[in-house]
């Protein structure tokens, strides 16, 4: 079903915001997203796992097993902080949109993430000769389209053999929670977050294309319901402001009282590090760069910071980032039936008082 931006939120909609929720732009101030204030999407139902007789099984393997919760934590582990991102982010900003997550832009976050690499882990198992993707699934099971399944996502051999890919049961230091995928879930660094497969409960090769309901009919890009799309794989170029000023109640609107201030916020991408983010404060009419800092790891967000004079008046500001494979935010995104990867610059509309 199809939403103008116009129509508001239905109660359908707003069922889903409630049990889902963003990230408080302000947050961004901080490098680590608290668990509490990271972004959340949860496609069905929250699955409680009981950790003690819960098994990670990997079927279709040259030696399959299955392997409790202590034997991945006796494994090797790594910890890294990675941005993660929905597909869906800005979907709301869209003119049309479908019946889903109504995002506005707060669907990122980014968080430590700690768990042992999975390249290791399926090379013990087994690749067989004919495999050209692997498949997680998830305990979480829900219908689609009149049927039952469980959440269930694939990965390119190449891609799942990266290094950097990671079985997760620890956020910020501490046991993965319900809502972020306890016991397990799986990390795979750069890539938006329906890729990043919570309360994972086996691993499988397989020897032909995947054609689940979530990787052959949800998070594809297309722009009629009769052309099968691209597939949503990295997290496009894109930069956040944090709003500046103060929040009236309930509009939230922003109030700034003049003179000097510090704009600043975080750009990130799937494809590499920012190099450049570039700020607006008159409507996107001329664009000045602002100062970057360094990303943490290759696959965390960079914050970055403007000064700015603000007269009094109205003001429109913007940012808009460029990484390292040349993309930059466009001013428009292109519209698409899921409402995904909406990476349009960002827009604050601030009043600065004398």
């Amino acid at each position: 079903m199809e939403r103008r931006r116009d129509d508001g939120i239905g109660l359908d909609e707003l069922a889903l915001a409630a049990r889902n929720h963003g990230m408080p732009l302000e947050a961004m101030r901080a490098d680590i997203t608290p668990a509490g204030m990271h972004y959340l999407l949860m496609h069905y139902d929250v699955p409680f796992v009981d950790p003690s007789s819960w098994a990670l099984s990997l079927g279709g393997f040259q030696r399959p097993m299955d392997l409790t919760l202590d034997e991945l934590r006796a494994r090797p582990a790594e910890t890294a902080p990675v941005t993660l991102e929905c597909a869906g982010n800005g979907r709301a900003m869209f003119e049309t949109r479908p019946l889903s997550q109504p995002w506005l832009l707060e669907a990122v976050g980014t968080a430590e993430w700690t768990g042992t690499p999975l390249a290791p882990l399926l090379e013990e198992a087994g690749i067989p000769d004919d495999t050209i993707e692997i498949v997680f699934t998830g305990l979480d099971r829900g219908l689609e389209g009149g049927e039952e399944s469980s959440y269930e996502r694939s990965l390119p051999i190449a891609e799942a053999l990266r290094d950097d890919v990671l079985l997760v049961y620890e956020m910020n230091g501490q046991p993965l929670l319900p809502q972020h995928g306890a016991p397990l879930r799986l990390v795979v660094p750069g890539w938006y977050g329906m890729t990043h497969v919570k309360w994972l409960g086996r691993i499988a090769p397989t020897s032909e294309r995947f054609e689940g309901y979530q990787q052959a009919v949800a998070y594809r890009l297309r722009s009629h319901e009769d052309e099968p799309g691209r597939p949503l794989e990295r997290m496009r170029v894109r930069s956040l402001m944090v709003p500046p000023g103060l929040p009236t109640f309930p509009e939230r609107e922003r109030v700034l009282s003049a003179g000097p201030t510090t704009l600043e916020g975080r750009a990130w991408s799937g494809s590499g590090a920012i190099e450049r983010v570039q700020v607006s404060v008159d409507g996107c009419a001329a664009w000045t760069d602002a100062e970057l800092e360094p990303s943490p790891a290759p696959y965390a967000w960079h914050r970055w910071t403007f000064d700015w004079t603000a007269p009094p008046g109205e003001h429109d500001l913007a940012c808009r980032a460029t990484d390292a494979a040349g993309a930059t935010q466009p001013l428009d995104a292109e519209p698409n039936l899921g409402g995904y990867a909406n990476n349009a610059v960002h827009r604050v509309h601030v009043t600065v008082t004398s």
